[in-house]
């Protein structure tokens, strides 16, 4: 009596569906951590913005919320940057010293060699997009760690500005220039509205692009990526070109609120940027984040900063609080990771 061979639809699966029931499982917890890390952020701001309304009498005054929605811009366009460097499971530590070397170059192309407003942003946008893409290439073609690459970025472009401003502050840009920073359309801040115009742009890429899709994927583990086929430098040197690209438009933001290019702007701003972005749900481990949880992130560390200034509290005491924050949102993602470790074994 022959044996017979069983079908393909009869031979065991070696394990691969429940192997493919734990990867979503991983997936929709790992989703849902996000969210609630979301959620709390979202949270934590409504409880902070209510307190210091009642706290502080000036919080609420009409040229305070205009100067902290102006505030926040510079952060949150450079947030949403920063994030999709993030979530490839990278960082950017340069984003504070690129800022200051595009508002400064940017400065300069409107006061020395007199070029429109228009051209000046755009030449600053320009100049972070290179410096990103020194980092891109850096990470992803000679192999550095982002920490290191972007880190000596860092020390770079402090350096330049120095130089090519001589540490004395550039002025000479055209008044219509403060229009990116100081102007309102009806009663909308433009700040503001960069602000959205940015998010919106970069919640597209995350969700509606191939770049955003594998970013998440190069995030989550970057091996697998490159054998999926995913051109794994290419794109990760295209969200460093973009992260550079916004800490150069945020730094014309930021010269455009003062009308001048500043040489010790955004010394310690990669903090509060990095820090945006994790409290918004953002994993340092790759893999994870949002734009919208990043802009909130964004906002209540605006919103925080804001709000000690107008209680009197000391700057030294803000970056402690602020460096406080991010131990607790780090270790809270470390916390869910293990936790998802331990449900999906």
């Amino acid at each position: 009596m022959s044996e017979q061979t069983p079908t393909s639809e009869q031979q065991p699966t070696g394990g691969r569906e429940p192997e493919a029931g734990r990867g979503l499982v991983r997936s929709l917890s790992d989703r849902l951590s996000g969210a609630i890390s979301q959620v709390a952020a979202a949270g934590a701001l409504i409880v902070v913005f209510i307190v210091l309304s009642i706290i502080a009498p000036s919080f609420l005054t009409a040229d305070n919320l205009f100067n902290l929605g102006s505030q926040t811009s510079v952060k949150a366009v450079m947030a949403v940057g920063v994030t999709l460097v993030i979530i490839t499971g990278g960082i950017d530590l340069s984003v504070g010293s690129v800022a200051a070397l595009s508002g400064v170059v940017g400065v300069m192309l409107m006061a020395t060699f007199g070029f429109n407003p228009l051209i000046g942003v755009l030449g600053g946008i320009v100049i972070g997009a290179a410096a990103g893409l020194v980092n891109g290439l850096l990470v992803s073609m000679v192999g550095l760690p982002p920490f290191i690459a972007t880190l000596g970025m860092l020390s770079v472009a402090r350096g330049l500005v120095l130089i090519v401003t001589g540490a004395v502050a550039v002025f000479g840009a055209p008044e219509s220039f403060r229009l990116l920073g100081q102007g309102v359309i009806g009663v909308v801040p433009i700040p503001i509205l960069v602000i959205v115009v940015v998010a919106l742009g970069g919640h597209f890429v995350l969700t509606r692009t191939r770049l955003g899709r594998y970013a998440y994927v190069m995030g989550s583990n970057s091996e697998a990526a490159r054998l999926s086929g995913v051109p794994v430098k290419r794109h990760t040197t295209s969200v460093y070109v973009l992260s550079g690209a916004l800490a150069g438009l945020g730094g014309m933001i930021a010269a455009s609120r003062i009308n001048s290019g500043q040489p010790n702007f955004g010394e310690g701003l990669e903090l509060d940027v990095i820090a945006a972005v994790v409290i918004g749900g953002a994993s340092l481990f790759g893999g994870r984040g949002t734009v919208w949880g990043s802009l909130i992130g964004a906002f209540l560390v605006a919103v925080i900063r804001n709000g000690a200034v107008q209680l009197g509290i000391n700057t030294f005491y803000q970056n402690v609080l602020i460096g406080v924050i991010i131990w607790l949102a780090v270790w809270w993602d470390r916390y869910q990771r293990r936790k998802l470790g331990a449900d999906s074994g």
